[in-house]
């Protein structure tokens, strides 16, 4: 019996061992890298690396990032451990901007992996990697330029009119007293689908429209969409066996059936449009239609569905959010409100009390404002990239082997105290013609630089953005009320700015 037992013990402990022994050097195989590249880092934990805190919901992805900046204040760059992939953290502008714009071929991509099996809708520009992102680039580009932009703004005023009427009516209903974030979310959401689309979607008046409801479930913090960034960070290869997706599957089914009626629809009307929607019929057309194309060139009919759910997604998610941000800091800063406001009123005068894209173009002062929004509240905390060849980094006797990622700490160098005096302070003034040639390039970077900048991240947005602080700040002044949440607190569920409770302000209808 004792034989028996003893026989049994070894028996069961032996595999045990071993599977263990197999899962540590699993969980530590890539913590000797920056060790070996006399890179300076931070000791990582088992399996975890340096982001314990993250996973656990302790901590925002910024205040991680943050972290690992200042600790090596010393340095241009970090070795840092997200789980058990090694990234290396830039922190020195010069090398920022070379990697983004001089020696961008050497850095095309994000290095973000999606199971695009799993989840087909994340095969669009923003995953995407060469040579596909440059063909489809290059395809969708002219939709942004000014010109097109410029006769999008009568579809972007009605829009704004209706967001008006919107906010008369909820003062009524709430004293006063409006969650900005939600109705402006609203109105992005009407602008993209008016201006992309072609789609009257009525997001502002219809608090049961499926878009406003299916867009802002994109976006909203889930423990499923945490779980996916961590498992991503252990290994790619686990997102192939759990099969996590990267979106709920009722709103992709909803847009993915609503983009592919639009564009039967418009086929079998022969109708053509101004829109971005209708460039990326076009691009269907030739990318996926055409016959001459070799098999490397040619695109699926999913692909540019995927990059309709792209433009949709990010149009009104990123503005929507600056201009509640901006509100708020506004409200917070009444003396900045009130000189907005003079400009904005100002230029009106000089125009004939007309609003117009000329007028738009040339509120100088608010330009400063939104830059330094964009500052304090970017659309995403880091950048990331990596490397398509070998590198060697300038003047520096540090060699990026091909595949190592890359984290630009976008959040971390907009508070820098070298570059940003009095960092949590809001002054605009930082972005005059004046004080921006004091800075370096590579510290500003809300939507990005270089090739892979976001394709209508500044004039588009900005359009739209300056159309509503117009609208609104010549009618109405902002306050912070009893609901105002200073200093804002952000959920640590999601990769970006998002704050926990909403953005509440009291409006004073101006008369």
């Amino acid at each position: 019996m004792t034989m028996f037992t003893a026989n049994w013990w070894i028996n069961f402990i032996t595999p045990c061992t071993i599977i263990v022994t197999i899962a540590y050097y699993f969980c530590v195989s890539t913590f000797k890298k920056w060790e070996q590249l006399n890179v300076p880092y931070i000791k990582p934990i088992p399996l975890f690396g340096n982001l314990l805190n993250v996973a656990l919901g302790k901590d925002h992805p910024l205040d991680f990032y943050n972290k690992i900046y200042h600790k090596f204040a010393a340095h241009k760059y970090a070795g840092v451990f997200q789980m058990r992939t090694p990234y290396l953290m830039v922190r020195d502008p010069e090398i920022i901007n070379d990697m983004l714009i001089k020696d961008f071929s050497s850095f095309p991509d994000r290095g973000i992996y999606s199971d695009f099996v799993a989840e087909p809708f994340s095969n669009h520009l923003f995953f995407m990697e060469n040579p596909q992102w440059k063909i489809i680039r290059n395809k969708l580009t002219p939709a942004f330029t000014s010109g097109k932009l410029k006769m999008m703004y009568d579809q972007i005023k009605e829009c704004s009119d209706e967001l008006m009427k919107t906010i008369d009516i909820e003062l009524i209903k709430n004293d006063d007293e409006i969650e900005v974030r939600d109705i402006i979310g609203k109105y992005s959401t009407d602008v993209i689908g008016t201006c992309a689309f072609g789609l009257k979607l009525n997001a502002i008046k219809d608090d049961e429209s499926p878009f406003r409801k299916h867009g802002k479930t994109l976006f909203e913090p889930s423990l499923r969409a945490l779980f996916k960034e961590l498992c991503l960070m252990i290994a790619p290869a686990l997102l192939k066996v759990i099969k996590v997706k990267d979106f709920p599957t009722d709103a992709t089914d909803f847009l993915h059936t609503v983009f592919k009626e639009t564009i039967t629809y418009r086929q079998k009307n022969k109708i053509v449009r101004n829109d971005i929607f209708q460039c990326l019929i076009q691009v269907r057309n030739d990318l996926v239609l055409n016959a001459d194309l070799s098999k490397n060139e040619k695109f699926t009919e999913t692909q540019i569905v995927a990059n309709a759910f792209a433009m949709f997604a990010a149009g009104f998610e990123t503005v929507s959010s600056a201009i509640s941000y901006c509100l708020y800091e506004l409200a917070l800063n009444k003396s900045i409100q009130d000189r907005v406001r003079e400009d904005i009123e100002l230029k009106l005068s000089n125009n004939d009390g007309q609003i117009n894209h000329e007028l738009l173009i040339d509120l100088n002062y608010l330009d400063m404002v939104i830059a330094e929004t964009l500052r304090k509240y970017p659309p995403v905390v880091a950048l990331f990239r990596k490397a398509s060849q070998t590198y060697r980094v300038p003047n520096d006797s540090l060699i990026i082997e091909k595949g190592q990622k890359i984290i630009i700490p976008i959040y971390a160098l907009h508070y820098d105290s070298k570059y940003y005096t009095d960092p949590e302070k809001f002054i605009p003034e930082r972005f005059s013609a004046e004080e921006k040639a004091k800075r370096p390039s590579g510290i500003h970077l809300p939507f990005g630089d270089g090739p892979r900048i976001c394709i209508g991240g500044k004039r588009f947005a900005e359009m739209e953005m300056k159309l509503a602080f117009v609208e609104i700040l010549t009618k109405f002044e902002v306050f912070p009320c009893e609901k105002t949440e200073i200093p804002l607190k952000y959920s640590n569920k999601v990769f970006t700015l998002m704050p926990k409770h909403g953005i509440w302000l009291r409006f004073k209808r101006i008369n």
